[in-house]
């Protein structure tokens, strides 16, 4: 295929992947060699980061955090807003990158570089919105207030299902609030990481800024080990498994550092008798085929109400024949590869355990061979009906795996919803307010997301992004998620000419 989009990136075959200030001759010369699930073949590849380059890289970012940390907010969101227009500027060549080196539809592509330049701009008008408290004092002659200032360096570990949108969720505001970024790309998708830095430090050289401001690191998990447990760098923001989330948790907190978890989900719509089924379809289907089922916000499990369960099933079955699977980068395509073969043998195993907890195929999966599907990473979106209780529907497994289950009363249904360990996103299709109510009050879902009339995925930078239990806890992007990159201080000014002390103490000298 034609790939221009890699020159316009300034990408070549062999491509330095860190930020360190050394001249390439002195860089590893080990590699990161990156194939498209979408076709098979060799793309470029990233050189992978010593422990040497890490040290120099961290040592960059403190550097830059001296300075970048004195210039005023605002200016600090200009900086961040001029990335934006760069990115609006090649949104078509990265959006096309995403699609190639991760296998999602290239709609899907543009729509995750949409959300960098939305979350720059959300950023922007956060740079003039960082406020703190004022608070009386019960002490005559006394003003307290608080204020929120810098953090430090921030390392980010981001994962191949989005290769550039949840990076920049984490850096932008990061930016803003004053952090230097040190990014740690995952190494299914090294290339989408490289591209945004080469943009990015343009902005930044442009505007006499310190490339230190932002970093990146390559490699496996050993280069994540060396940021997790690097007390330089006191916040680190992780996107992935559970299984990761809880080995990077328990490292950073070994050094008593801040963590941001954003990790699996096992994501549910409730459909009740009074629902649109229209908006079931489109919500169920986009939900559990969208990004091949790798996304965490995926849709896995339709709790559909007994009465109207046969017409659900139906319905379902019939939409699941008009999907198109195939190459990503054609729009006629619904549904693109896996991002490697691991994942299809997960995929394989997950359809062998359905049947051996009895389980049985509406729409039936497999693994697609022949003309167009050479990678050998093409799979069958499927649609199983199984017990709830089951331990593969307990289970996060990242492919097109869509569980349908029965429920009789809408309080089993969301006892069912709230089973599973993972608590990220929810939703309820219904038109009766009550039923609503009931889903979204504390006694509904337990999941951070929880939504009405709308499907699990496809959440709004503006809003806090994250979830509950074996999902992490952790909050990105919107509302006051940027509390969390910086740190929290509470002043008190005594502007009297006498000393009382707190609580009536007396302490006369």
């Amino acid at each position: 295929m034609n790939k221009d989009f890699l020159q316009v990136l300034g990408l070549q075959e062999k491509n330095h992947g860190t930020s360190t200030g050394l001249e390439s001759s002195n860089l590893s010369q080990v590699y990161l060699d990156s194939y498209s699930p979408v076709d098979g073949t060799y793309i470029a590849s990233v050189s992978t980061t010593s422990r040497k380059e890490y040290d120099l890289t961290v040592v960059k970012a403190q550097e830059a955090f001296q300075a970048w940390r004195s210039v005023p907010a605002p200016k600090r969101g200009e900086v961040v807003r001029q990335y934006g227009e760069a990115l609006r500027k090649n949104k078509d060549a990265l959006g096309k990158l995403v699609s190639y080196e991760m296998g999602k539809s290239l709609q899907e592509g543009l729509g995750e570089v949409q959300e960098m330049i939305d979350i720059c701009d959300f950023a922007v008008g956060l740079s003039r919105q960082l406020y703190g408290l004022s608070m009386h004092s019960e002490r005559p002659g006394h003003r307290m207030y608080e204020q929120w200032h810098p953090m430090g360096v921030v390392g980010i570990i981001s994962a191949f299902n989005f290769p550039v949108a949840v990076w920049s969720w984490n850096a932008m505001i990061a930016m803003v609030c004053g952090d230097t970024c040190i990014w740690k790309a995952s190494e299914k998708t090294p290339l989408c990481a490289v591209a945004c830095q080469n943009i990015l430090h343009e902005v930044l050289r442009s505007n006499n800024v310190p490339e230190g401001v932002s970093c990146i690191v390559n490699g496996d998990y050993r280069v994540g080990e060396y940021m997790t447990q690097d007390k330089r760098v006191p916040l680190i923001s992780a996107t992935g498994s559970t299984r990761m989330g809880r080995t990077v948790g328990a490292m950073v907190a070994a050094r008593m550092g801040r963590s941001i978890l954003e990790l699996g989900g096992n994501n549910a719509i409730i459909v009740t008798p009074s629902s649109d089924l229209k908006i079931v379809l489109t919500g169920a289907l986009f939900g559990a085929v969208g990004t091949a089922g790798q996304r965490c916000t995926s849709t896995r499990r339709l709790i559909v109400h007994e009465s109207i369960y046969d017409t659900v099933r139906q319905a379902l079955a019939k939409a699941y024949t008009q999907l198109r699977i195939g190459d990503p980068l054609d729009q006629n395509n619904h549904v693109g590869p896996l991002i490697d073969q691991a994942a299809v043998r997960n995929y394989n195993k997950a359809l062998e355990q359905i049947e051996a907890e009895g389980g049985s195929m509406l729409v039936q999966g497999g693994v697609l061979d022949g003309p167009g599907y050479e990678s050998g990473c093409y799979v069958k979106p499927c649609v199983a009906e199984i017990k709830h209780n089951a331990a593969i529907v307990h289970h996060e497994t990242f492919a097109p795996i869509l569980y349908l289950l029965k429920y009789s009363d809408l309080e089993e249904g969301i006892a069912i919803q709230n089973e599973v360990p993972q608590g990220l996103s929810s939703a309820i299709m219904t038109n009766n307010l009550r039923e609503a109510e009931l889903f979204l009050s504390s006694s509904g879902s337990d999941c951070g997301i929880a939504n009405v009339n709308i499907g699990t995925s496809g959440a709004e930078i503006g809003g806090a992004f994250g979830g509950e239990k074996e999902t992490g806890g952790g909050r990105e992007s919107g509302s006051d998620s940027w509390k969390a990159y910086m740190r929290r201080q509470t002043n008190t000014i005594n502007y009297s000419t006498q000393l009382p002390l707190a609580q009536g103490i007396k302490f006369e000298l």
